[in-house]
């Protein structure tokens, strides 16, 4: 059917102008394609005119490497806008945007001018819902078959849990709420913003970037909260992502998510360490973390108290026994020390008093020599002593002839003059 083909005879006599050709193509596709058609394909742009018409692109693409197979444009009228719209989002929750996969009513329309083109007429929305959840499944599906679903779950939560490192758009209410929570609690909470985009084309890579940053400079950090305030289903699908599952799912540190309202649950909050409703609730989470630590360490110190004054206490007695046991053997060494040293003070007495007799005895001794050798004794012998002058003379080489001599007797003295010398040759 697809391959029919149509003969047109035309040469270089006989051709064709441009506009003939196309309005036949126009007619051949008007033909073939004369009722609507249900397509499915994903949205990759979207725009709004002022007028109220709404022009869009859809692709489909590969399985393999995710690029366009097939692409064309498509044209939503104002007339039909906004009822489709409404009844779009009133299903599904979110909007029409781009990234959104739809199945669409189309009529097949060409123009000689502006070419080959979609007009939709309807829109299926349970088909929408369906292939949200299709790639959810899938994205699972391939995080269990990688084997890294419970990689973050089971890493240990720091204690306490302080330094804060924030994936969030730096203008989010939801990161105004997280951090006025904070500022809320008494502890000193370290946080750092790495600033990611959170929706949009560019949010996926913006995110995986923010966490390839913290990853880079871990050891600064406890723990990694992903903040994002509550959104449409279209916006908070993007952490059904599998690029960031993955990351999320391997991430070295702890990571705890706050993304959307309290009944949205995304593969992100799946693999993550721990899921918390909103933003502020992750706020509260770390302030109770918090408050469990504090609570542990006063009961610590209650018990290292505790602990410490029964062991004072029992040292304290040990002490006293001590104190007494010195006591004891104090007095019995200072008895023993006085009664040693009142028997060295006798033995020093009597070693004393030893000493002073045999030297009293030796002083009498050596008194009786001196007075038996003294000059009146040694006079009543009959000895005499010569003096020249003040100089004793004990040779005969002491004096000369002609020397007045003094000689000393027991009873007197006599002064004599030197007439003759005779040495004795045998006395030095």
């Amino acid at each position: 059917m697809y391959n029919e083909r149509i003969d047109i005879d035309t040469s270089p006599r006989q051709s064709i102008t441009l506009y003939d050709l196309l309005r036949m193509v126009r007619g051949t596709l008007e033909s073939r394609f004369s009722e609507p058609q249900w397509v499915s394909a994903e949205i990759s742009e979207l725009k709004l005119n002022r007028s109220g018409h709404c022009y869009l692109n859809l692709v489909e693409k590969g399985d393999s490497d995710g690029k366009p197979r097939a692409e064309a444009r498509a044209v939503i009228w104002r007339t039909a806008y906004n009822s489709i719209a409404t009844m779009f989002q009133s299903a599904t929750g979110t909007p029409l945007a781009s990234g959104i996969g739809v199945l669409v009513r189309v009529v097949v329309t060409y123009h000689e001018v502006y070419g080959f083109s979609l007009q939709i007429i309807d829109l299926d929305p349970s088909y929408t819902l369906g292939e949200v959840e299709r790639r959810r499944r899938q994205t699972i599906a391939r995080l269990e078959a990688d084997g890294v679903w419970d990689l973050n779950h089971e890493l240990r939560l720091p204690r306490p849990t302080l330094r804060i490192a924030i994936v969030s758009s730096a203008t989010a209410a939801g990161l105004q709420d997280f951090m006025r929570e904070l500022c809320r609690s008494p502890y000193r909470f370290s946080t750092t913003l790495f600033e990611s985009l959170m929706q949009g084309d560019a949010a996926e890579q913006s995110i995986v970037d923010a966490l390839t940053a913290i990853a880079a400079q871990e050891e600064m950090f406890d723990v990694v909260v992903i903040i994002r305030g509550g959104g449409s289903k279209s916006d908070l699908a993007l952490f059904d992502s599998y690029r960031i599952a993955s990351h999320v799912a391997q991430f070295p540190l702890p990571i705890l998510t706050g993304i959307g309202h309290d009944k949205d649950t995304s593969v992100v909050d799946m693999v993550a360490h721990m899921q918390c409703k909103t933003p502020t609730a992750v706020a509260t989470t770390l302030v109770e973390m918090a408050d469990v630590e504090l609570g542990l360490l006063e009961r610590l110190i209650a018990d290292i108290n505790t602990l410490a004054t029964r062991q004072i206490g029992s040292e304290e007695l040990r002490l006293q026994q001590y104190r007494t046991e010195v006591y004891s053997l104090a007095i019995e060494a200072t008895h023993r020390a006085l009664r040693e040293l009142e028997r060295t003070e006798m033995a020093i007495y009597n070693e004393a008093t030893s000493r002073l007799d045999a030297e009293l005895q030796r002083i009498i001794s050596a008194q009786h020599l001196v007075e038996t050798y003294s000059v009146d004794n040694i006079l009543k012998l009959g000895f005499a002593t010569l003096r020249r002058g003040t100089t004793y003379i004990t040779c005969a080489g002491d004096a000369d002839i002609g020397d007045s001599i003094d000689i000393e007797l027991r009873d007197g003295r006599i002064t004599a003059e030197v007439r003759d010398i005779q040495r004795d040759s045998n006395v030095e």
